[in-house]
């Protein structure tokens, strides 16, 4: 049972990885950012998702390392953007990560689409960067079953995680099935729907029983189907709310009823496959 914001998920790389993270994407203003992970370390994170697509890995890094946590307690994550994939320009954004970041190692690396062009140099890279103890884990972003089973044809190194777009409107039953028989953690981005499921009125009804909002409820699904979750805000007082998750539990019911909420309209964020033809 999920019971407290210090829980971590195993990896295959035999990493523990904190299951509940925080996700930095817009943050970029330094006084709300500073407010933001300030109280999102108050609130028990350790675990910061950014990627260079954000740009602000610089802004983060630099907050982190004020905040006066110690390195050794914090998990981070970024992601290869995608005009940087390649095998030569991965290991060159990456290295102008970690000097961003102001880190000496990558706790978790990511692809952050797939590259049909740079497919398995990316890859290649990433293990090259693993191998030389630059990250200690690496993994792939909106990979779905057909391209982890590409990547599985030629990688060394299978993906410890894959972070994709998953909510009760877009579920990724099948998809996180896979990955769990395969071995590979799931993790979501995008854990309340862009804000769309918040207004659902099933899960508004078993929020209500337990006195929580819906976001407490959703990211408590999400932790209980033993998915990564990292819910990001701006707003402190939610950032804590978002935190406060561990004193109550959803039945199996309760679990089954809010998989039921799945769409088949439900994803919001763009198709995979069309930008694994883009890029």
């Amino acid at each position: 049972m999920v019971t407290s914001i210090k829980d971590t998920v195993r990896l295959n790389s035999g990493l523990d990885m904190p299951q509940h993270g925080f996700g930095v994407y817009l943050i970029t203003d330094e006084d709300r950012g500073r407010a933001a992970i300030d109280r999102a370390l108050e609130s028990g994170y350790r675990a910061f998702d950014t990627a260079q697509f954000y740009e602000n890995e610089a802004l983060v890094g630099q907050l982190l390392k004020e905040s006066g946590v110690p390195r050794k307690d914090l998990f981070i994550t970024t992601k290869v953007t995608n005009p940087k994939q390649g095998y030569d320009s991965t290991l060159k954004s990456v290295e102008q990560s970690l000097k961003d970041l102001q880190i000496e190692q990558i706790d978790l690396l990511l692809i952050h689409w797939p590259s049909k062009k740079h497919f398995f140099e990316t890859w290649k890279a990433f293990e090259k960067l693993y191998d030389e103890k630059l990250v200690r884990t690496i993994g792939v972003s909106n990979f779905e079953i057909h391209h982890l089973e590409k990547l599985a044809i030629k990688a060394n190194i299978k993906p410890a995680v894959d972070q994709m777009e998953i909510h009760p409107y877009f579920t990724q039953a099948a998809l996180r099935d896979y990955l769990k028989k395969n071995g590979i953690a799931a993790e979501a981005w995008s854990p309340l729907g862009r804000g769309a499921v918040l207004g659902d009125e099933t899960i508004g009804k078993i929020a209500g029983k337990y006195g929580k909002s819906a976001a407490q409820v959703i990211i408590r699904w999400h932790l209980q189907s033993g998915t990564i979750v990292i819910p990001k805000s701006q707003t402190p007082s939610r950032i804590a709310q978002n935190a406060n998750v561990y004193d109550f539990s959803l039945t199996d019911d309760e679990i089954k009823t809010i998989d039921a909420r799945d769409r088949s309209d439900g994803r919001t964020g763009p198709v995979p496959d069309k930008v694994y033809e883009e890029i």
